[in-house]
């Protein structure tokens, strides 16, 4: 007997173990499953708690935990319950949280840790969640999202991540959504999948191109919380809505040069162009092969087709100078490098037969020697600007294409002097090419091509000295005379007329100073001045006395003149009779018709002579004057 009441005593204390008391620091509730089944909900909500409690009974289905001074939570804080759905810990004071605790929670389907300080989640402990559906980590300071992200959220079908710091998502993930065929986690959901996504500072650049297609052109499973999403950054773009902005795809960088090789003459400026295309624009950046310092400026610009080119300025370059430089391209999603190499020569062994030694003009000869200079200087500049220049679309009819690269051409000179294959030699031949007219901004350029055909497109390239862009405008077939606008007072520049595709000679371009032909015309502009100022000063005062002598004898006239004499001093009409007059009449009025009758006509008494002519009775009468 006494064995058995010991049995009894034993099993009654263990059976509030095994359904366990509830937390001193919580309180405990139980609401119904179904006839037979109860479930346990604990909520902790004091504000002095540092911890989650230890002594959660086994059996509790719910947990919510809420607004407490917690900050971490011990990986052994949830092990034991295995039967837990709900798992709420909003507005405490988490700032970080592992994978750890959340071991075992097989059949957790709500997780709710908004209003929280993470800064990140352990997204891959979802694996071990298979049954949740819901995660609330809204109001938090998290910044991003890995993409291995994408692989734990497949079955997560309420997924709210508003209110944090989060700047762009990973394509990974927005692939994940888009693709997604999940079961709606709320009933009478129609299969959609409820994401949170504001009222966070999105950078609506590049990365954020796959998001705001994805938002703009959603699938039909997906609902959004707030879809009148907002850009934060660029300042630009705050405040505009996604549906309003229209982005560019990401592309890695890509590296172009004009030439891989230069070969100049020792003393001479040097410009290296690099230019690169990507999406962020990409920073180009120049160094030496042999990694020693570079000797001169970097200058970059973005050209109107959207290109970043860097221009790597050598002045007096020297022979320390020669080597390979590199030229490198990078954004975020990689750098790219292209090589250029110099070669430095000494001014004899150039190919230009009549090349100075000295390299100056003092502007003291004779005009065949400013000539030859003239000569010179365009030669240097073609063959310092890498044989062949890069186009743009000039002012008029250029369009902006490139010459065909021939610059695999060791010797830039061979460039200037061997026609294209398939082209006659006289017909790219442009001879006497002169600059023949002048407005403020402009110049008119002409030219003589005797051997060219009816057919023939000239295009004449033409930029500012010095400078390797070269601008087109194409010449209609037949003309020899174009005007080029929109270039800059007081500058030097060099023009060039060639047929279209081919490479202008030394011979077809010029050099010209907007200054010189500007004061040129204003020259001219004030001899016109002059020439017309004289001949009015002359003229007007003669034009005066002509005009007052005629007025006065006008006067005169009028004022002496008896009324008789100004009724006679008009024609009168006379009448004649159409038909046949007698025969000395008609011998009369043929007399009188001599060849004086003009200086008659012109005299004050002509009517009165013109009383003499008969008249026949009966017929009708015609005026003649």
């Amino acid at each position: 007997v006494a064995m058995w009441i010991a049995v009894a005593l034993l099993c009654c204390a263990a059976l509030p173990r095994a359904g366990g008391s509830c937390p001193s620091q919580c309180s405990c509730s139980f609401h119904s499953l179904g006839e037979a089944t109860k479930a346990r909900t604990v909520l902790c909500n004091d504000p002095e708690m540092t911890l989650p409690p230890v002594n959660i009974p086994a059996d509790t289905t719910k947990l919510r935990i809420e607004k407490t001074a917690i900050r971490r939570v011990p990986g052994e804080a949830f092990h034991l319950l295995h039967n837990l759905e709900y798992l709420w810990m909003p507005y405490n004071s988490l700032a970080s949280l592992s994978g750890i605790p959340f071991k075992g929670l097989r059949r957790l389907q709500e997780l709710r840790l908004d209003g929280n300080n993470l800064i990140s989640f352990p997204w891959e402990s979802l694996a071990g969640m298979p049954q949740l559906r819901l995660l609330d980590l809204h109001n938090n300071e998290l910044t991003s999202i890995p993409p291995d992200a994408a692989r734990y959220v497949k079955n997560i079908t309420y997924l709210d991540l508003s209110s944090n710091k989060l700047m762009t998502l990973p394509q990974a993930l927005i692939a994940t959504w888009a693709n997604l065929q999940a079961v709606p986690y709320f009933p009478n959901d129609n299969s959609k999948i409820i994401l949170g996504l504001q009222d966070n500072p999105w950078v609506c650049d590049c990365s954020l191109y796959e998001m705001v297609h994805f938002l703009n052109f959603q699938s039909p499973n997906i609902a959004f919380i707030e879809p009148r999403l907002k850009c934060f950054t660029p300042r630009s773009l705050a405040g505009v809505f996604f549906s309003q902005v229209e982005l560019r795809k990401c592309q890695s960088p890509v590296v172009h040069t004009s030439v891989a090789k230069v070969k100049t003459i020792l003393g001479s400026t040097v410009l290296l162009r690099c230019g690169t295309t990507g999406v962020p624009i990409p920073e180009l950046s120049w160094r030496r092969a042999d990694g020693a310092q570079l000797n001169g400026t970097v200058h970059q610009e973005i050209s109107s087709d959207g290109m970043s080119w860097s221009i790597l300025g050598l002045p007096v370059v020297s022979y320390l100078d020669s080597g390979e430089y590199i030229c490198k391209a990078k954004n975020f999603l990689g750098a790219t490098e292209a090589f250029i190499s110099l070669i430095i020569t000494d001014s004899e062994s150039t190919d230009d037969p009549n090349a100075n030694g000295k390299g100056t003009w003092n502007g003291k000869a004779s005009g065949m020697q400013a000539a030859a200079y003239n000569d010179e200087l365009v030669a240097r500049y073609i063959i310092t600007t890498s044989t062949v220049p890069t186009l743009g679309a000039g002012a008029g009819t250029g369009d902006g294409l490139l010459l065909p690269d021939m610059a695999q051409d060791s010797n830039p000179q061979n460039l200037l002097v061997s026609p294209t294959m398939g082209q006659q030699e006289p017909e790219r031949m442009v001879r006497s090419v002169r600059v023949i007219g002048d407005a403020d901004q402009s110049i008119t350029l002409a030219w003589k091509a005797p051997m060219a055909k009816n057919t023939t497109v000239f295009s004449v390239l033409y930029a500012v000295f010095g400078e390797r862009d070269m601008r087109r405008i194409n010449v209609e077939p037949g003309k020899n005379k174009v005007t080029i606008y929109g270039l800059l007072p007081k500058t030097k520049y060099i023009v060039c007329v060639c047929v279209k595709g081919l490479i202008p000679r030394k011979e077809q371009c010029i050099i010209f100073s907007t200054d010189e032909v500007f004061s040129a015309g204003g020259t001219q502009k004030l001899i016109n001045v002059v020439v017309i100022s004289v001949a009015c000063v002359i003229a007007v005062p003669l034009t005066l006395v002509v005009c007052c002598g005629a007025l006065k004898r006008r006067c005169k006239k009028c004022f002496v003149r008896k009324p008789k004499e100004i009724q006679e001093s008009y024609v009168t009409f006379e009448s004649l009779s159409p038909g046949a007059k007698a025969k000395g009449v008609e011998g009369e009025y043929l007399t009188r018709h001599t060849p004086d009758e003009s200086n008659r006509l012109l005299s004050a008494r002509s009517s009165v002579d013109s009383e003499a002519i008969a008249k026949i009775e009966g017929q009708p009468n015609e005026y003649f004057c």
